[in-house]
This record gives C-alpha cells, sequence and structure tokens, in this order.
C-alpha cells in the first residue's frame, strides 16, 4: 500500500463512553488526537427514553464543528427492528427515533442499528417486519442523521449476515435514501461470507448490488474465531484470526471516501487506546516490515 497524506488516510476513531457527557467524549477524542468516536445514546442495555441535554448537545455539535471530528451513534444493544407489530415493535420505533433524535443534536452522521432477529418459524416475516418498523421510523422522522443498518455475525439466528439481505432492506423502505449500513468487518469474517482472501471479490460484488456505495461507518474489528464460526467476538487489530494483511486490504477500499473508520476492540476500549488507534493507522501506510498475518 502507498504512503497517503494526512488527508487521505481513512478516518479511523474509536468507541468512548458518555458518562461525564457528550461534550466531554468529544473533548476526549480531540485529545487524543483522534478524528471520529463513536458512543452510546445512553444506556447499551436499554431501551428506555432519554430526554436530550440541549446544552450539553450544542457543546458538542459546535466542538465537533470546530475541530472537524466526526462521530456517529450507536443503538443500544436490545434495539431489533425485526419484531412483530405491536406493543414490542412500538416500543422499537420510539427507541430508534430518540436515538435519531440524539445523534442530530450532537451533529452525528447517524444511528447505528444492527439488522435484528426474528426467531418466529417464518424468516420472511422478520424481513416484513423490519421493512414496516423502519418505514415508521423515517415517516416521523425529517432529520439529516440516518439509519445505518449494520451486518451481523450469525450469532443466535442467521439472519443479516449477507450485503443482499441489507441491501434489500434497504431497497424495499419508502425511503432508501435515509438508509445507510454499517460494515462490521468481524461480523462479515464470522459470517463466512470474508474469509481473508476473497476481499476484491466481495468487494466488486457488494458494488454491483448497490451495498458498498451506501456504507457510511466502518467497524473495524479483527476476529477470535476462525471465519464462518457465527461467533461475534472482536480481538485486536492483527491478533486475531484476521490479520493485519487481511484488514489492510479492506481498509485500503475506504481511503478516499470520508467514512469513519471506528475500533471496537478491547484495547480501543482502554483509557488510553493511542497504540491501537495508531497501530490501526498503520494498516493505512507502507508495510514496515514486520511480518502480516
Amino acid at each position: 500500500m502507498n504512503d497517503q497524506t494526512a488527508s487521505q488516510r481513512p478516518c479511523i476513531g474509536v468507541h468512548l463512553g458518555i458518562r461525564n457527557g457528550y461534550y466531554r467524549a468529544a473533548r476526549r477524542a480531540h485529545e487524543l488526537g483522534i478524528p471520529a468516536f463513536q458512543y452510546f445514546s445512553k444506556n447499551p442495555r436499554t431501551l428506555s427514553h432519554k430526554e436530550i441535554p440541549l446544552r450539553d448537545t450544542e457543546a458538542c455539535r459546535s466542538f465537533c464543528r470546530q475541530h472537524g471530528i466526526q462521530s456517529v451513534l450507536h443503538a443500544p444493544y436490545p434495539t431489533n427492528p425485526c419484531l412483530s407489530p405491536g406493543a414490542e415493535q412500538d416500543r422499537m420505533v420510539r427507541s430508534i427515533l430518540n436515538d435519531l433524535q440524539i445523534a442530530e443534536a450532537n451533529g452525528s452522521i447517524g444511528v447505528v442499528v444492527h439488522f435484528g432477529h426474528f426467531r418466529g418459524k417464518d424468516p420472511l416475516q422478520g424481513y416484513q417486519n423490519s421493512i414496516q418498523c423502519l418505514n415508521r421510523v423515517l415517516a416521523q422522522w425529517d432529520g439529516q442523521a440516518r439509519i445505518l443498518i449494520e451486518n451481523q455475525a450469525g450469532q443466535g439466528t442467521r439472519m443479516g449476515m449477507t450485503l443482499e439481505e441489507c441491501a434489500t432492506v434497504r431497497s424495499c423502505v419508502r425511503d432508501p435514501a435515509r438508509i445507510g449500513f454499517c460494515l462490521d468487518t468481524c461480523h462479515l469474517y464470522a459470517a463466512g461470507l470474508w474469509d481473508g482472501h476473497n476481499w476484491a471479490k466481495l468487494l466488486e460484488h457488494g458494488r454491483k448490488i448497490g451495498y458498498i456505495q451506501h456504507v457510511q461507518v466502518l467497524h473495524l474489528n479483527d476476529s477470535l474465531y476462525p471465519s464462518g464460526s457465527f461467533r461475534d467476538r472482536h480481538a485486536d487489530i492483527g491478533q486475531g484470526e484476521i490479520g493485519r494483511k487481511a484488514l489492510g486490504e479492506l481498509l485500503s477500499s475506504f481511503q478516499h471516501v470520508p467514512v469513519p473508520v471506528i475500533l471496537e476492540t478491547r484495547a480501543s476500549k482502554q483509557d488510553d487506546p493511542r497504540m491501537e488507534w495508531h497501530n490501526a493507522m498503520s494498516l493505512a501506510q507502507r508495510s514496515d516490515g514486520r511480518k502480516d498475518k
């Protein structure tokens, strides 16, 4: 991979906590010298509504704009657009709308939402539920923040693993322009779509079906388990089954597009994630002579 100027390198960031508020998270990213961050809107284990702290979000939005920091919101883990219509889907619609409102207030590009799971007898019903849920959200949303569907590893149920599933759901909603994608490298690998050697073929296929063009966030994670394991366990960059060489090849595809690249590895979640950040940044540069996996 050729040397890149700073402006050409991927915009790599990390996931930061919001215990001290959104503005403090933005300041923390700036202090670390990291140009992007991801955050949870609220407690990641609950779908409870959160009132928007306007002074905090206005400060966050202004600070990010001033310092050129990109941010993205990750929806809480229980978020599941595939649940059946009724009280459960109503709750999902309210929660996703709340997340979009928080993302918009903070100036974030969108809300990362896992594809979802459906445990009923007919899996097609799960896809129909997801489309209905997303349509209901978009019918009530007029902001700039987008819903970013994240591919899944196949842990639990085998839904949302393929690029086709994500692209099809997007194409079926009433306003596809307000839906984008979050591509997770560990999930892609665990699902068996990517084996570390077929990225060029997968990239070409993704472009043909209209997936790659709408990727707006990349989750850059190594995998603790082999390709096709259906196990969603992240490893630090270069320390897992994917390895630096394969991750570097994939990352190079996003060098010249303004897509935030978020690290969700164990090392990136430490008090000082700069070592892991520099490790990821080095993937976008010429090999330093060390042996890649």
